[in-house]
């Protein structure tokens, strides 16, 4: 598709942000340049802008800027995009048969914002029962950094966690909850520092009203859902 038309249909949405999938929107050739042609391009890009903006691009303190926001943008914060990156989450038998939900709650979420490319963050909570199968803890905090990793949606990234821990435990049985600070919110437009957004994706059990509760009990999370 042309650029002016792509510009077109952008113009046409406005702030009309919807979102078609649970899926990360991708092109087919999304990874046919390797990464450090992709820093090359967009060191040049972003030194583009800054020229645009009017900045003194020989001063010393910015000359580096191009190259360090591209680096950090290929291999950081949107570094979750590459399926190279996934985590390896390995399963265990349950061989101590616990029955119970288990809870990992307050993982850190660092994203970014698709709409304005500003950071997105907060807490993650995460949870599951059992069906045979464990995950590693910390397997679980790679699996939110991951999805986290890349231009974001808080409702796409709750989504996103739970359906790649119900492949990994081959069970419906999981939940994510996300309250977390959007700067697209906090430090532009309406300002307001102290606005959060809550999103969440229930999965099996966690759809009965009394297991909800108990999980929101474990979190301490006062949001009626």
């Amino acid at each position: 598709m042309k650029l002016d038309k792509v510009l077109e249909e952008i113009e046409a949405l406005g702030d009309s942000h919807v979102g078609t999938s649970s899926d990360t929107p991708l092109r087919e050739d999304a990874f046919d340049l390797e990464d450090a042609t992709k820093i090359e391009l967009i060191q040049k890009d972003v030194a583009s802008i800054m020229q645009t903006l009017g900045l003194d691009m020989t001063d010393d303190s910015l000359r580096g800027t191009p190259r360090r926001v591209a680096k950090m943008f290929v291999k950081e914060i949107f570094g979750g995009l590459h399926p190279k990156r996934k985590p390896k989450a390995s399963t265990f038998e349950n061989k101590y048969k616990y029955g119970e939900m288990l809870v990992e709650k307050n993982i850190t979420v660092y994203s970014t914002c698709e709409h304005h490319l500003l950071p997105i963050v907060g807490r993650a909570h995460i949870a599951y029962i059992s069906n045979g199968s464990v995950v590693g803890l910390s397997k679980m905090n790679r699996i939110v950094e991951y999805y986290a990793k890349r231009p974001q949606v808080q409702e796409r990234l709750t989504i996103q966690i739970v359906k790649e821990l119900q492949k990994v435990l081959n069970t419906d049985d999981v939940a994510c909850i996300i309250d977390a600070k959007h700067l697209c919110v906090n430090s532009r437009g309406v300002s307001h520092t102290e606005s959060s957004t809550v999103t969440s994706e229930f999965g099996g059990k966690f759809k009965q009203k009394e297991v909800r509760r108990e999980l929101l009990d474990y979190i301490k999370l006062e949001t009626q859902f």
